[in-house]
């Protein structure tokens, strides 16, 4: 459940799983060269997701919020809550890796250690909020999503998150022009670009507004709309919040 974690039906070693994450965090942010317009862009785009994350979930001083799926990536793009956010010490990041570089990066954050597609060691309602960005599609499966979310409803009153767009003209993870709008042309595109561990399910499942908003656990008041980039239907984050009770 890193911030680039890909799983599988049944649940390996967790160092496993750190290690697959840890490659596909390095090849996304290695695709990003440092100062170039494509990070310019991922930062505006991160930036404005987190605006909208203030926005929606209203935290306070004394909220306490759990960050599931952290990077050991540091830098401007990446953990955009702990980089942003004016109270780290009522922040838990949680992630796959031991995440060293992390807890360097942000000493005030509380990091706990999860296994990918089990569930997150806390209590019920142990947190005010919860938010993943750039996660739920990385997990595996529609059955995985699904428990993830369940997961994270389970563990906080109020849930924020947030994935790209399949129908943001560019694919986030592989740069490909809108031939990821379909899963053929998007598995042809990458096997000819030797980029095929994107196509795969295990690595990457592609959502859009409709794809995310299927997930939404049963008795749990849910909306879904864009963020970052904002292009309408072609924006290049969709955001999911959920709220239980009342939503105050």
């Amino acid at each position: 459940m890193s911030e680039k974690s890909p799983a599988c039906d049944r649940p390996p070693r967790a160092g496993l799983y750190a290690t697959i994450s840890d490659r596909l965090d390095q090849r996304y942010y290695q695709s990003v060269p440092p100062r170039s317009l494509r990070e310019r862009l991922l930062v505006a785009a991160r930036d404005r997701i987190y605006d909208d994350f203030l926005h929606a979930c209203r935290p306070q001083r004394y909220h306490t919020i759990l960050d599931v799926g952290v990077s050991d990536i540091v830098n401007d793009a990446a953990n955009m809550v702990e980089r942003k956010y004016p109270y780290p010490d009522r922040i838990t990041a949680a992630g796959l890796s031991s995440a060293r570089e992390f807890r360097d990066a942000f000493p005030q954050v509380t990091y706990t250690r999860i296994e990918a597609n089990r569930p997150l060691p806390f209590a019920d309602a142990a947190f005010d909020i919860a938010t993943s960005n750039a996660v739920l599609e990385h997990v595996g499966s529609r059955a995985h999503q699904a428990k993830f979310l369940h997961e994270l409803a389970r563990v906080a009153r109020r849930v924020f998150i947030s994935v790209p767009n399949r129908y943001f003209p560019v694919e986030h993870h592989t740069a490909i022009p809108m031939l990821h709008f379909w899963d053929v042309t998007f598995r042809i595109a990458c096997l000819c670009l030797e980029k095929e561990e994107w196509s795969e399910a295990s690595n990457l499942i592609l959502m859009s507004k409709s794809s995310l908003a299927a997930l939404v656990p049963p008795g749990v008041r849910a909306r879904v709309g864009y963020t970052g980039i904002r292009l309408g239907r072609c924006s290049s984050n969709v955001f999911l919040l959920l709220e239980h009770g009342n939503g105050d």
